[in-house]
């Protein structure tokens, strides 16, 4: 029995030391420089912060607070976002390739001609966001809120839509090239 306790307790203290929170000196090097590429800064606080052209390549912010932050022009590709909250900020012009936001929330973001070919935007809640021209292809969008979104001129091409909500989104001139709707269908429209 006591032997079992052992291995029990070490098993344990082997978890609990792999608990690690964001890294300190990761985001004092974002704040001061605006670069920290593969940089771990999840669940931190950067409410409102300005890092517009900010390089977060590879950086792993899983479950921030983004909310209201200005990210315009910055380099995100292949970032974690998962579960992030972005709601209001400005990622216009953003790189976000391959970038992963799976149920992130970027209600009512600024994504205008922002670039997320490739991205993972799962169960993300993208209502009243603005995507016009923005670069989605081959994006995952299965089970997204795009309620009230402005998807205007974007190119949705070999995008995954289906099981996406997209009542009042607006699409006009959006191009739909062998992209899987909602619906399941297909729409080989602007090919």
């Amino acid at each position: 029995m006591m032997k079992h306790i052992a291995i029990l307790l070490a098993f344990l203290m082997t978890i609990g030391s792999q608990v690690v929170a964001f890294d300190p000196a990761d985001l004092q090097r974002l704040i001061d420089t605006k670069k920290c590429s593969k940089c771990y800064l999840t669940d931190t606080d950067l409410y409102r912060a300005n890092l517009a052209g900010a390089n977060l390549a590879g950086a792993n912010l899983a479950g921030a607070n983004m909310a209201g932050s200005n990210l315009k022009g910055a380099y995100l590709r292949g970032t974690n976002l998962v579960g992030t909250h972005l709601s209001g900020s400005n990622l216009e012009g953003a790189y976000l390739s391959i970038g992963n936001l799976n149920g992130a929330n970027l209600k009512g973001a600024n994504l205008k001609g922002s670039y997320l070919r490739g991205a993972n935007l799962a169960g993300a809640d993208l209502a009243d966001a603005d995507l016009e021209g923005a670069d989605l292809e081959g994006a995952i969008l299965e089970g997204a809120n795009l309620i009230g979104a402005n998807l205007a001129y974007a190119n949705l091409s070999a995008a995954l839509l289906e099981g996406a909500d997209l009542k009042s989104a607006r699409t006009n001139g959006s191009i739909f090239c062998n992209t899987i709707m909602p619906d399941s269908s297909v729409i080989y429209s602007g090919c």
